[in-house]
């Protein structure tokens, strides 16, 4: 493969990186809303996206192997096709808990409602910023956007546990309320999990620009 054509593959890898990041981002949003307005066919709309998300999974992979064989890349090269591997896989996991959400709000749509946890919502707003700025940093390879994702999964972090007192305290203080503040949590949970994964992609994108495999969140 000449050396101009090996570029434009790479490009075009990296454009279907950043659609498969998007389509996750879209879904996230749309679990957010389906949560808040109780719609259940928008929940099964982000279940039905998944199979979109995992296409990306296999063409990308499919990709990254073909590009690896047909040409020896060089340093820079060789790190964004090795960082495209896994972000993709932890792009994947991301849509993977999105569903996980969606299905814990078809379930929550049947049950009485509950008032609306504000710090549930801080927290989606938390780390759909975090992955809006995961996949800015990819698009201009710039460090400070993956420094503000580093920085953000602590207060991330900090809210799932702010989350979970108050839902403790919920549950002995109504306890038939119990069954839907498990799933709260549950999806809390799922939260906390997909800005893990958005750190991991973050520290992927670190390694493309500078060489260093490093963790970055302490």
């Amino acid at each position: 493969m000449l050396r101009h054509s090996f570029v434009e593959e790479l490009r075009k890898l990296e454009n279907s990186l950043l659609e498969m990041g998007n389509q996750v981002k879209e879904m996230l949003e749309k679990s957010k809303n389906a949560l808040l307005e109780r719609d259940e066919n928008l929940a099964k709309k982000v279940i039905e996206m998944d199979d979109i998300v995992d296409k990306y999974n296999w063409d990308i992979e499919d990709k990254c192997l073909k590009l690896l064989a047909l040409q020896q890349p060089m340093a820079h090269d060789l790190r964004v096709i090795a960082a495209a591997m896994k972000i993709i896989s932890d792009i994947e996991r991301m849509g993977d808990y999105c569903v996980d959400i969606a299905k814990f709000t078809i379930e929550l749509i049947k049950m009485p409602p509950l008032p609306t946890n504000e710090n549930l919502i801080k927290m989606f707003q938390l780390v759909e910023k975090i992955l809006c700025d995961s996949l800015e940093a990819f698009v201009n390879r710039d460090i400070n956007f993956i420094i503000n994702v580093v920085e953000q999964d602590d207060a991330i972090d900090r809210t799932y546990y702010k989350i979970y007192d108050e839902i403790v305290e919920e549950i002995e203080h109504a306890p038939e309320t119990a069954p839907q503040q498990i799933r709260l949590l549950m999806i809390a949970r799922f939260l906390e999990r997909v800005a893990d994964h958005v750190t991991n992609v973050a520290e992927r994108i670190y390694y493309m620009e500078t060489g260093e495999l490093k963790e970055l969140h302490e």
